[in-house]
């Protein structure tokens, strides 16, 4: 064994890796100049893949800002609306209520003037039967007289007592 070469490094091992080299450089250039062509093309289309994912999201990007801010400002006019609603919810609670006090004040209206007249109709009622009273003791009082004969003394106190009977009151109103 020789202890000179390490790995058996002679002329004809250093000729083998050269050409053996020069063939893989060959190998690649003629891979390269035949698949290049196809290499590019899947690049480009890559890279065509990639912008239009970029711009497709650029462009959901923007849809979703303006329907951010359709939102907000969707938002901002249900509040509105909502107070909208409520206060003419309120003015018709209002109208409603002053129509039903009216309606009370007219029914109390109504039955008060009904009160007024019954009340006017039992005065006349009452009345009447004062006044047929008042006739029945006449009478009463025209037939003592007429069968007595009495003077007009005892006439007049016979009036004084009918009309104590009857009350001054009675006769006066």
């Amino acid at each position: 064994m020789d202890v000179t070469r390490l790995f058996g490094l002679d002329l004809q091992t250093l000729a083998d890796a050269f050409f053996t080299g020069i063939n893989i450089f060959i190998l690649f250039l003629a891979f390269g100049y035949l698949c290049i062509d196809m290499i590019r093309d899947f690049i480009r289309k890559r890279q065509d893949k990639i912008k239009g994912e970029l711009d497709f999201a650029a462009s959901e990007k923007q849809d979703a800002i303006a329907l951010k801010e359709e939102y907000d400002a969707k938002l901002r006019n249900v509040n509105l609306e909502a107070n909208e609603i409520l206060d003419e919810a309120r003015k018709k609670a209002l109208k409603k209520e002053a129509e039903i006090i009216d309606q009370a004040k007219q029914e109390a209206a109504r039955i008060l003037a009904r009160a007024e007249n019954e009340i006017e109709l039992e005065k006349k009622k009452a009345l009447e039967d004062v006044k047929q009273e008042m006739i029945s003791i006449a009478s009463l009082m025209a037939a003592k007289v007429v069968s007595a004969n009495i003077d007009t003394a005892i006439q007049d106190s016979m009036v004084d007592e009918t009309l104590k009977e009857i009350g001054e009151n009675t006769w006066l109103s």
